[in-house]
């Protein structure tokens, strides 16, 4: 998937167009059934997959005579600033497209609508990353739409100079052929390209040692950083810098598939696009990785796939909406299984665990769709923005990474920020 999922690092986006539908009186029992819906989407859907968006609204209108739909379109980085707008207003779209790491803002401040996750095919399977991405305080308020993956992208030539002629299935396998990868390039090189600031990649080993950022008891959020199980996945992920890691260790990832075309490392492990764009002539310097990259789901020391965070997006419902019925029909139209096997088409991952099974067959999915069964996300904490906004978990690791403060210390002290913010509202 070549879009790139910046909402993952917490960025705040905005929208192209403000549209209206539905009565302003919505509370009245005289009010008009709605006779139309509107649904805002991300560009991507009307450039890459626009047979989807018709196949939806044929299945819509064959069920809701005389209803029209009007949909509008937006870029990622034009959408939530007028969203935010419109939202205060009486008048609000009936569907919008969010980032899954965008809900949650948007969730605590109950600007959604609450769904009926029954009525929804797949919502018994969906992927466990999206599913927690619409649900705040038990409630359901959002579909998943479609997922993207992180996965390890690794150049065979290095590795096969290196003696190493497969892709690694577990741990073992992966640290034996970095270490040869290493010894073999010397250390102005990195066999590993793992920026410090990343903390979706070291989260993902917290997760895989059994530890999490923080945990929830009575509707009261802790962190949970410097819990030992924790600890013992961020020393495994200081392990991977030290070893394999000669960059700069001051980096975030947000330039990762740049510095990877300039060709000083074997490995990346990210958003299943950053290979690709790598791989482009224009970001290219090697000249060689158009034919020569290999993805692969990247294990986990613990005997398992490294837990995956995965990018993607939902499909939510206004609480201003007055169609909310209509929309939640729309919706079901537009990513039920029929949908889904368009979406996959089109080179995206489906939203449902099920719907995976057949990717992995194909050598251009099989890597992807490995890596998301195994995925996790984000506390839904009312404060969980505030954690991001502040880089708590960036700074910690920095810290960490570049000899600043030990595992210990830094964990410690990024409890006690977390603490300070993660149960306000």
């Amino acid at each position: 998937m070549k879009r790139k999922l910046i909402a993952a690092i917490g960025v705040a986006v905005m929208v192209a167009g403000v549209a209206a539908c539905g009565s302003d009186d919505k509370g009245s029992d005289k009010a008009a059934a709605p006779k139309e819906i509107t649904v805002w989407l991300a560009v991507d859907a009307q450039k890459n997959w626009p047979e989807l968006v018709k196949q939806a609204d044929d299945a819509f209108t064959a069920a809701h005579k005389g209803v029209k739909i009007h949909h509008e379109y937006y870029e990622w980085t034009a959408k939530n600033q007028k969203l935010d707008a419109v939202l205060a207003t009486k008048k609000v779209p009936d569907v919008v497209e969010m980032g899954n790491t965008e809900t949650l803002g948007y969730l605590v401040k109950g600007a959604f609508a609450p769904i009926d996750k029954s009525k929804f095919e797949n919502s018994g399977d969906w992927l466990d990353a999206l599913e927690g991405s619409v649900t705040y305080n038990g409630k359901t308020y959002g579909v998943p739409y479609y997922a993207g993956a992180r996965v390890g992208t690794w150049r065979k030539d290095v590795a096969k100079a290196a003696g190493v002629t497969k892709a690694p299935a577990t741990w073992a396998e992966l640290t034996d052929a970095l270490d040869k990868i290493q010894k073999k390039n010397g250390d102005k090189f990195s066999a590993w390209y793992q920026p410090s600031r990343d903390w979706y990649t070291a989260l993902a080993f917290v997760k895989d040692a059994g530890g999490d950022v923080a945990k929830e008891d009575g509707g009261k959020w802790t962190a949970s950083l410097s819990d030992p199980k924790s600890i013992e996945g961020l020393k495994t992920w200081k392990g991977v810098l030290d070893k394999y890691f000669h960059g700069d260790k001051n980096k975030d990832e947000s330039d990762r598939y740049i510095v990877y075309g300039q060709g000083k490392s074997a490995l990346i492990y990210g958003a299943s696009w950053e290979g690709g764009a790598a791989a482009d002539p224009k970001t290219d310097k090697t000249g060689t990785l158009k034919d020569n990259l290999e993805t692969f789901a990247l294990p986990g020391p613990n005997g398992d796939l490294l837990p995956n965070f995965i990018g993607g997006s939902d499909l939510v419902i206004p609480a201003k909406s007055a169609a909310q019925d209509l929309a939640a029909d729309w919706i079901n139209a537009f990513t039920d299984s029929a949908a889904q096997k368009v979406l996959i088409s089109k080179g995206n991952l489906p939203n449902a665990k099920s719907l995976l099974a057949p990717l992995k067959d194909d050598p251009a999915t099989a890597a992807s769709a490995r890596a998301n069964e195994n995925t996790w996300f984000v506390p839904t904490a009312p404060g969980w923005l505030q954690v991001e906004k502040k880089q708590i978990l960036q700074n910690m690791l920095n810290d960490i990474a570049v000899g600043k403060a030990s595992i210990e210390d830094a964990t410690k002290s990024a409890d006690e920020q977390i603490n300070a913010v993660i149960n306000a509202g």
